[in-house]
């Protein structure tokens, strides 16, 4: 259940998806599926209102559109459907990652992101800071070094901190009418059309934008979704379903 909102479009949304890699997947598939579309969902986000509000960002990007995925999830889902979406993400990082470390000379240290062993933990510390009593068996079962689990509390307050300032001057006031900040470019028949329809509803009814963003679903050629700044819009590519349906299958979940 979302906070503040009646309630979420999650279930069975992953059968919209190629039928033949989604047949059979079970709850917890399901879970890491429609958790993941919403996690990227949410970092798009992060480069979409950096992008239109021309916010200041003193680091990398990339972290910051990670950073406020870990805000939304805290900000506008009940604390029960919040962990398991915490959960989903963690455990993409967790699934993609080589931990061998055989990947070490592999790693591009030019590129935008972070190594993605880094932004699992990271990801791991900020959602645990959000409520460390009730979340001591997640950073355990995450295996979160003590020495980075103590600050974490101070990060994720930092944060909230941080985006929370932005996302308050675009908030909406109780009464207002829905605004018209996100809109959405995709056929009904679109892979997991309904879970993005239903977060650009409440996406709309929450905050309000200086212009509008157009968030598409579309074949691209590759498993990605990204932020385009040409035209002020947000793609999740239908591959990307598909991805992630497969890692799910291949982790046995």
């Amino acid at each position: 259940m979302r906070a503040g909102f009646a309630g979420s479009v999650l279930a069975g949304v992953v059968a919209l998806a190629n039928p033949a890699l989604a047949e059979g997947l079970s709850p917890d598939a399901k879970r890491f599926v429609e958790g993941n579309l919403i996690g990227t969902f949410y970092h798009e986000m992060g480069h979409a209102l950096i992008d239109v509000l021309q916010l200041p960002v003193l680091g990398q990007e990339e972290d910051a559109a990670d950073t406020l995925a870990v805000v939304l999830i805290h900000d506008l889902w009940e604390a029960e459907d919040a962990e398991w979406l915490g959960r989903a993400t963690a455990d993409y990082y967790y699934y993609t990652v080589d931990w061998s470390g055989d990947a070490a000379d592999e790693t591009e240290w030019w590129g935008v992101h972070g190594p993605d062993e880094q932004r699992y933990y990271t990801h791991v510390c900020l959602f645990y800071g959000t409520d460390p009593e009730r979340l001591a068996e997640l950073a355990t079962e995450y295996e979160l070094p003590e020495d980075r689990a103590e600050g974490c509390a101070e990060e994720f307050r930092l944060a909230a901190e941080s985006w929370g300032a932005f996302l308050y001057e675009i908030a909406l006031e109780e009464g207002d009418k829905p605004a018209k900040a996100l809109k959405l470019d995709a056929p009904k028949t679109a892979p997991y059309y309904a879970l993005f329809a239903q977060e650009v509803r409440d996406w709309n009814e929450r905050f309000a934008l200086p212009g509008p963003i157009t968030v598409r679903v579309e074949a691209c050629g590759e498993a990605n979704a990204f932020y385009s700044s040409a035209d002020s819009s947000i793609t999740m590519c239908t591959e990307y379903v598909d991805w992630l349906i497969s890692i799910a299958k291949e982790a046995d979940l």
